[in-house]
């Protein structure tokens, strides 16, 4: 799964990064929040965790134009999909990943699936790996944190999917009464990263982008065809602090490397063997 990542790019850079012909990162946003997103939406977040807003790059048309050319655009969306028919925002928190073999069947996703593809962008993603040797105080597998990211040091392009959630107690025209959500595909982790967690977030290359994004392909074939996994060998990934395990931890320092001397029945994702004892 995808429960937690790093996007330290800012609104300009995503722009230019992903070819974005309209900023919206600044048009008011409803949060289900209690308390003022940190950092702000929009800003370097390298602890990027469910319920948060975050940038998500989409392709739309202007509401009521439908004769009107879609726009890719950039806007802040609230991690965990909430569907339409969703009688609470918290329904989200349950559906922050959604899987790739399984979306176009799925009722939750599979018309987001069909018509509404996002691109969630970021730096690299954590995944914490359950130790086979050491166990902790309750005598649970201890659990190291890593972080995954490209080798070739390139942004990442997460596939996702976003809906939109009328709220019926807020009256119409108020900024608050719709709630745009998104979630994060998965698929099964590549040889190596597997080692760390049997799921991995489905990475979008470039030249699938135009495709993913385009709101008039409905096509289930050529979407089945967009979320099969590439290749192995594109990601690292290597053990960091125990820091990020707290929502309330940032900056960039989350991801630095940790030595083998601080490790505790770790295995190597890339040899198979076991650090630390």
């Amino acid at each position: 799964m995808c429960g937690r990542y790093a996007a330290s790019a800012r609104p300009d850079e995503l722009v230019e990064q992903f070819e974005v012909e309209q900023d919206h990162t600044r048009d008011p946003a409803r949060s289900i929040l209690k308390s003022p997103q940190s950092p702000p939406p929009g800003q370097p977040d390298w602890n990027m965790a469910p319920s948060k807003q975050a940038p998500v790059v989409l392709t739309r048309r202007p509401r009521g134009a439908d004769d009107a050319a879609p726009t890719r655009q950039l806007r802040l969306l609230t991690w965990g999909l909430v569907p339409a028919w969703a009688k609470d925002p918290r329904t989200g928190l349950r559906m922050i990943n959604a899987r790739a073999e399984s979306v176009l069947g799925k009722g939750a996703f599979a018309k987001a699936a069909l018509s509404r593809r996002c691109i969630v962008p970021a730096d690299g993603w954590y995944e914490w790996q359950a130790s086979p040797t050491a166990r902790d105080a309750k005598g649970k597998p201890h659990k190291q944190p890593f972080y995954v990211h490209r080798a070739d040091g390139a942004g990442i392009a997460f596939a996702g999917l976003y809906e939109f959630w009328r709220d019926r107690s807020v009256p119409d025209g108020e900024p608050d009464a719709w709630l745009t959500t998104f979630t994060i595909i998965t698929t099964g982790a590549e040889p190596g990263l597997d080692r760390i967690h049997d799921r991995q977030p489905l990475v979008l290359d470039r030249p699938q982008w135009e495709r993913w994004l385009d709101p008039d392909e409905h096509d289930p074939d050529v979407v089945r065809r967009l979320l099969e996994p590439a290749p192995p060998g594109r990601f690292e990934a290597y053990p960091i602090g125990r820091a990020v395990g707290s929502t309330s931890a940032n900056g960039s320092s989350l991801l630095e490397r940790v030595g083998p001397d601080e490790l505790e029945g770790v295995i190597d994702p890339t040899t198979g063997e076991v650090v630390g004892g």
